[in-house]
């Protein structure tokens, strides 16, 4: 018997928030548990063997049977909906990754709901016709968009057309990556796969480029129907060796010489489905044959086609710099990549801290990079190449995202009572900034809801982004904003809250999941605090418990602190006496054992009062002075409670600002 494997990664809001703690159980097709599993810190699982058949089955077109052996996963975590995974199929010698996308539970709901999601075959194992439809091959002008670019998100209608049905977002690599998986079969060859991963990553970019869909009134860029797009699996596995390509090319697309657009690229598996375009089981052959993927996507395709590249991509805060960064690279593109490395660690601590000097890739730098592409499912080779950085971008942008959001938060006051405006399109003020804020916030954890511009003018866009946030909610989709739909914005935000780690931060409160027998008054007791003071953290009217409810308890010795930079000629008792603390008490809050500091090591240092602050992103043209005036604040304190000793900022540097 063959063995397959499979991994779990359970993160949310764009992978910003790894998800530590999820129970999952891999059950195969009779029901019986073959593993119980925990996520890591990084919301991963261990890899584990699963039986399978042999490769062979999945590499012959005239294979009848089912080339794979599928298996279940249901994944459950205390403050989250339950997810069940069934008809995952586990090919020999390949890794299936699978994402999971688990939904936080609202304030008021009382026990999880169960998603259930079937993946089963791949298309290329489909009798179903394909009838795609795109451009005229020699007209050019059904072309709207003057660039080739990569969406950052591209949204996916799972459906017809013409269908009701979900509009889902998420970055373009893993849409390619997941279109490609419930395609083909990973186990081909890599130019086989290649080629189609081409072919696959072009027909998106065609939808794009001629905007056929959002020309047509539909929003959204591509369907998961094969009848007219391809497949697309929501919430299906990615396999290892998909995904490594998906890296290497996912800006690249197929176009004739001369031309500007992505060729439209129709294929069908070419045994029980023909097409006038690519064969993927013709792929397998050409490539046995030792055919490149050019040549063999010339094979189906007109002679003069080419491989271009597009660097045009939404979304990314920077571009990549066109050749690979590594050991020896020096300036202000590898001061960007350990800029965005020491944010994203935050919510990733597994990353180890960069302390090399600021523009130079070093030791710790390599090391941190290495890290970050093993939690990624990269090339683990400490090279920054161009999947890499784009994947660190997409992540620092989607970390640095939910700060804002969290910053905005706390600027307008977001409390536990809904407004009681009635809200439409047209509508203008307080609270359209109000629902426009709440609406962004639930779009990280939602790939359903669309984030409107939060300009306090109750638009078109807006009013989309309501219309899909009530059907998700199976509410009245009507565009109008009244006591129902306010309700139920502000329990899904006080759900998120209550539930999504790293929105209380663990100096604030200790997370607590309620047990048999609990009541608000033992907890408290527990805990050394009251009940008044769960109930005010936690935003409870009264005390009821429900098993399984995650609370938030305050700690009875809540210590502030501020976060210093080790600089040359540090040592602890310099720094002790400079913040008026002790060094006993900075080694304990940073765990150290020893004198010993680095230059660029972080520390945590106990400040002598509580100070309330806000985070704030450095943007380009900020200085000190320009902050401090926004704030109301001193340069001096913001300098302090930042350990910064000169004024020099970074684009994309997180501040702490005293209110």
């Amino acid at each position: 018997m063959a063995i397959g494997y499979l991994t779990v990664q359970a993160r949310t809001a764009h992978d910003a928030v790894p998800l530590s703690g999820v129970q999952i159980t891999i059950s195969d097709s009779s029901g019986n548990a073959i593993y119980h599993l925990t996520t890591d810190e990084n919301g991963e699982s261990q890899v584990v063997p699963l039986e399978t058949l042999d490769r062979s089955f999945s590499q012959n077109a005239y294979f009848t049977g089912t080339p794979f052996i599928s298996y279940h996963v249901l994944a459950q975590a205390a403050g989250f909906d339950s997810l069940y995974v069934s008809d995952i199929p586990i090919y020999d010698g390949e890794t299936a990754i699978l994402p999971l996308a688990l939904v936080p539970m609202q304030d008021t709901q009382r026990t999880p709901v169960q998603t259930e999601i079937t993946v089963g075959k791949p298309a290329v194992a489909m009798r179903e016709a394909r009838s795609q439809e795109g451009p005229n091959r020699t007209d050019a002008s059904p072309y709207v968009l003057r660039q080739v670019v990569i969406p950052d998100p591209i949204t996916v209608h799972l459906g017809r057309p013409d269908a009701p049905g979900r509009n889902i977002q998420m970055s373009f690599p893993d849409y390619i990556k997941n279109a490609a998986s419930s395609e083909i079969y990973p186990t081909w060859p890599k130019t086989a796969l290649t080629a189609n991963i081409y072919a696959i990553i072009t027909f998106a970019l065609n939808r794009i480029f001629t905007e056929w869909y959002k020309s047509r009134g539909y929003p959204f860029d591509i369907t998961n129907s094969t009848a007219y797009d391809q497949a697309y699996t929501y919430g299906g596995p990615v396999y290892e060796s998909i995904s490594q390509i998906v890296d290497e090319i996912f800006n690249e697309y197929v176009r004739r010489k001369g031309q500007n657009a992505p060729y439209f690229t129709s294929f069908c598996n070419g045994t029980t489905v023909t097409c006038d375009g690519l064969s993927q089981w013709g792929t397998v052959t050409l490539a046995e044959r030792g055919l490149t993927p050019l040549q063999i996507l010339r094979s189906y395709y007109p002679k003069d086609i080419e491989i271009a590249e597009t660097n045009a991509i939404t979304g990314v805060t920077s571009s990549y710099p066109g050749t690979p960064l590594q050991t020896g690279s020096t300036g202000l593109d590898v001061q960007t990549i350990q800029t965005s490395l020491n944010r994203i660690r935050r919510n990733y601590p597994a990353i180890p801290a960069i302390t090399d000097p600021a523009g130079e890739f070093r030791n710790s730098t390599k090391a941190a990079v290495t890290k970050f592409q093993r939690i990624f499912n990269l090339t683990p080779d400490g090279i920054v190449g161009k999947g890499t950085w784009y994947k660190i971008s997409s992540i620092y942008t989607a970390v640095t995202r939910l700060a804002e959001l969290d910053s905005e938060g706390n600027t307008l006051g977001i409390g536990t009572v809904p407004p009681s405006s009635v809200l439409r399109q047209g509508s203008t003020g307080q609270d359209v900034i109000t629902l426009q804020y709440l609406l962004n916030v639930i779009a990280q954890y939602y790939p359903d809801i669309p984030g409107p511009v939060q300009d306090g003018i109750f638009g078109s866009g807006t009013k989309r982004s309501v219309i899909a946030f009530q059907r998700l909610m199976r509410l009245d989709p009507d565009g109008i904003v009244g006591a129902n739909t306010w309700d139920s914005l502000y329990h899904t935000y006080q759900g998120i809250q209550n539930n999504i780690p790293g929105n209380i931060p663990d100096t604030d409160a200790i997370r607590y999941v309620v047990q048999p027998g609990d009541s608000l008054w033992l907890i408290a007791q527990k805990y050394n605090t009251t009940v008044q003071a769960i109930k005010n953290r936690n935003g409870l009217s009264g005390d009821m418990l429900n098993i399984g409810q995650v609370l938030y308890i305050p700690t009875s010795q809540q210590t502030s602190t501020i976060q210093y930079t080790v600089k040359p000629g540090d040592s602890l008792w310099l720094i002790a006496q400079k913040y008026n603390t002790t060094v006993e008490a900075i080694r304990q809050l940073n765990g150290l054992s020893g004198n010993l500091l680095n230059v660029g090591q972080i520390l945590k240092i106990p400040s002598s009062q509580s100070v309330s602050y806000t985070e704030y992103t450095v943007r380009p043209g900020d200085s000190l002075w320009l902050i401090a005036e926004k704030y109301n604040t001193t340069v001096n304190a913001i300098k302090n409670l930042n350990g910064l000793s000169g004024d020099m900022l970074n684009i994309g540097q997180v501040l702490k600002i005293p209110l």
